[in-house]
């Protein structure tokens, strides 16, 4: 169980492929397909104030396990696990803060140094670092996000399926975050609620440190 509470944290801190199917047409205008695809990410992602899901999360061994996702535009997220994990992330703008119950410690990432920079560091580029990956569902879009000059940050890939109550008309609908020492994690999400209330009370945590060793 530990070896599994710690790839479930250092994965989380530290998805696949979409133009749309096309007749053959000249790169030029694969190109424009794909750019189009890329803005349309981009908006949608920007059009979340709030949103609340339910999420499973899958490390590279096939283990599993489940929670609620809280996210906050820009840069607070929290991943409230089951209760079986007594584990909680949560994400305040500029450091991912990684709280175990169980064995009494609390870690802190800079949100910048992880893939979840591409979903929250708002100075992360996401037009800029992006490209689209081919899946051949036209109701598919695939966005990997990696910055070429910090292979320190990892690599998130993000999938969106078009549906036309989300904002900016596409779902996120899971990711798939590769970290600097190739861990793997998927996140996948199910019933999103969009522009639910959510307060920065939401982003607090009770430390379960003994005090005096704080």
């Amino acid at each position: 169980m530990k070896t599994f509470r710690s790839c479930v944290g250092a994965a989380v801190l530290a998805a696949l492929s979409v133009p749309a199917v096309l007749a053959p047409a000249p790169a030029l205008a694969a190109g424009e397909a794909e750019a189009r695809q890329l803005d349309q990410a981009v908006a949608a992602l920007r059009s979340i104030d709030s949103m609340k899901a339910n999420f499973v999360q899958t490390d590279r061994s096939g283990q599993t396990v489940r929670g609620e996702l809280t996210l906050k535009r820009p840069g607070k997220i929290r991943f409230q696990y089951e209760k079986s994990a007594n584990m909680l992330i949560v994400g305040d703008g500029k450091a991912l803060t990684l709280i175990d119950y169980d064995v009494r410690q609390v870690q802190r990432w800079p949100i910048k140094n992880s893939p979840l920079g591409a979903l929250l560091d708002p100075s992360r580029d996401v037009a800029k670092f992006g490209k689209v990956l081919s899946t051949g569902n036209p109701n598919v879009i695939s966005i990997e996000v990696r910055d070429r000059s910090h292979p320190e940050y990892g690599i998130i890939t993000l999938i969106f399926t078009r549906k036309a109550s989300a904002p900016g008309g596409l779902e996120l609908s899971y990711w798939v975050a590769l970290d600097s020492q190739n861990k793997r994690t998927t996140i996948s999400l199910s019933n999103q609620r969009y522009g639910v209330p959510v307060t920065d009370a939401d982003f607090r945590w009770v430390d379960p440190r003994p005090r005096n060793r704080r």
